[in-house]
């Protein structure tokens, strides 16, 4: 299998419950739930993604022959410590590419395997932490994982459903849009009136890294 990538660079995991962690981000080309195309927001299901995921131009991106040379191309950019590896495979929509060939390869070179879905593709069995954020109006079929990251405030989410699925940890995040400041008061005021969440900031925003 081929493998279509945006983007590959080292930065530091900006939100969620492995914040602050050094981590390689494989970034995939494509979604299920968007294009990617500004023309094509309003009728898409996800319409406040912040992410270009369209193409191959990014930083490392390219189109991978195979699953040993984009692992390959994972640990050259991680660097020669052998210590703590951890890729965080991303999209777009990460499930649409991840088989089982990349992810023996990425764990052949030392790599724990983070993932960031949004849960509407079966999550392979391999990865080593996983995170869902389910958008309003998709059908997710990945309920059990490391870690649900909520979008908030989310029109059409039902996230007292979501409480009783399988994951170790539910995190709210505020939705990045211009209303940022209400959108974080609605997610302190939720989190204080519902204990068993807890507030994800995007810090890699506020230290300006991507």
């Amino acid at each position: 299998m081929s493998y279509a990538v945006k983007s590959i660079f080292l930065t530091l995991q900006g939100e969620g419950m492995q914040a602050g962690r050094r981590a390689v981000f494989l970034r995939f080309a494509g979604c299920n739930l968007w294009s990617g195309r500004e023309e094509d927001r309003e009728k898409a299901i996800c319409r406040f993604c912040d992410t270009d995921f369209v193409g191959t131009d990014g930083e490392g991106g390219g189109k991978f022959a195979d699953a040993d040379a984009l692992a390959e191309a994972v640990a050259s950019c991680w660097g020669a410590e052998a210590l703590h590896r951890y890729v965080i495979i991303t999209g777009g929509e990460p499930m649409l590419q991840i088989d089982d060939a990349l992810v023996d390869a990425l764990h052949a070179h030392g790599f724990e395997i983070g993932v960031e879905s949004n849960g509407t593709l079966a999550a392979h069995p391999g990865i080593d932490w996983l995170c869902i954020s389910p958008k309003a109006g998709s059908d997710v079929v990945q309920r059990r994982g490391d870690e649900l990251k909520l979008v908030w405030p989310q029109s059409g989410s039902d996230w007292e459903e979501m409480q009783d699925w399988d994951f170790d940890h539910l995190l709210l995040q505020p939705l990045d849009n211009a209303q940022q400041v209400e959108n974080a008061r609605a997610c302190v005021d939720f989190i204080l009136a519902n204990p068993r969440w807890r507030l994800s900031v995007q810090t890699h925003k506020v230290l300006g890294i991507d």
